[in-house]
């Protein structure tokens, strides 16, 4: 992809419409410093405290995240929380993000899901990660949930050049994206063969059905009965994404850690190449930001693998901002592209 393809792509990303449907979970990182330690009188264990607190929308709002910091026009949110502080923090952090939340709805037959993650200031001034404290639903949608869902989903598209599934959960139709709205996904793929429509799912992408999916290697091998005892090989990658592409008339995306992401452009399996990392990096949030790239190129009218390549600029962006879920902006797109991928072009 050239440079001035790249700016074409990038500059038309004003003008389009994404809706997220999936998952919204507060991301809370407590600041603990262990030298302000103080007994508890009841149980005379070190009652800690906590010194600086940060907040961010995390999951679905992960993904809403990129999709902001990339400047996309119009964005909007279908997703469940619950009637309590949670759920009132992640409204103010998207609405911060110009993020429409009229099709979020509230109910008190469910809490609003987050990570609660402990950071332990330690003597050269870093931080040591503790135990992650969770909290997720568990229970079976409740069915009147659950319609809401789909119909504001079934609205929303009306409206959207993208609808984006973000399933987060590993308990099957305990969060918004149950197997009634995957069915809905299907619907509006047949009903819709001009609107993107895109899941990505930790333990369902094998069960959407019409639509265009992305998966990593591991779960696509998975998936297509792949061996992975001998690590990544890019025939076994080209030979689980061609098994996955026949299940669907759309883009399906592979992606491969460091080696880059496997697609099909042509009829033929290609791996757009990632970005080279030299130092440090955090790969927490990188494949939102792949999937808010990828989904953003497609709806600017990109191919599958110019697709690909907008995925791993974001997601190489986001892994060099270390200690938090980071996002990728024009300029730092472009910036990376410079530095790595104009001479190869």
């Amino acid at each position: 992809m050239t440079r001035e393809r790249l700016m074409e792509l990038l500059e038309r990303f004003s003008g389009l419409r994404i809706v997220v449907a999936g998952d919204l979970f507060l991301d809370r990182y407590w600041v603990i410093d262990p030298r302000l330690d103080e007994p508890s009188l009841e149980t005379g264990l070190a009652a800690r405290q906590v010194t600086g607190t940060r907040l961010s929308a995390g999951a679905a709002g992960t993904v809403l995240n990129n999709l902001s910091a990339m400047g996309i026009g119009t964005l909007g949110c279908v997703s469940l929380l619950g009637e309590d502080g949670e759920a009132e923090d992640l409204r103010t952090l998207l609405t911060r993000r110009r993020v429409d939340m009229s099709r979020t709805c509230t109910s008190t037959l469910i809490a609003t899901p987050f990570y609660t993650k402990p950071m332990f200031l330690i003597a050269d001034g870093s931080y040591r990660e503790g135990s992650r404290i969770d909290r997720k639903n568990r229970c079976v949608m409740p069915e009147e949930l659950e319609e809401k869902m789909v119909s504001h989903t079934r609205d929303a598209a009306k409206e959207a050049d993208a609808v984006i599934f973000l399933d987060q959960l590993t308990d099957e139709n305990t969060g918004v994206v149950t197997s009634r709205m995957r069915l809905e996904a299907a619907r509006l793929a047949e009903e819709n063969p001009g609107l993107v429509l895109f899941a990505d799912s930790r333990s369902f992408i094998d069960r959407f059905k019409g639509i265009s999916i992305k998966c990593n290697f591991p779960e696509a091998a998975a998936i297509t009965g792949e061996p992975l005892d001998k690590g990544f090989r890019k025939e076994a990658a080209f030979r689980s994404l061609g098994l996955l592409q026949k299940k669907t008339p759309r883009p399906v995306f592979v992606t491969c850690q460091e080696h880059g992401i496997a697609v099909i452009k042509d009829g033929q399996p290609v791996l757009a190449p990632a970005a080279r990392q030299e130092g440090p990096i955090d790969v927490v949030g990188a494949g939102d930001a792949c999937t808010a790239g990828i989904v953003s190129a497609l709806c600017a009218g990109a191919d599958p693998l110019e697709a690909a390549q907008m995925g791993n600029l974001c997601a190489g962006v986001t892994v060099r901002k270390l200690g938090t879920t980071g996002t990728a902006n024009r300029e730092e797109i472009l910036n990376l592209y410079d530095e790595q991928f104009s001479q190869a072009r």
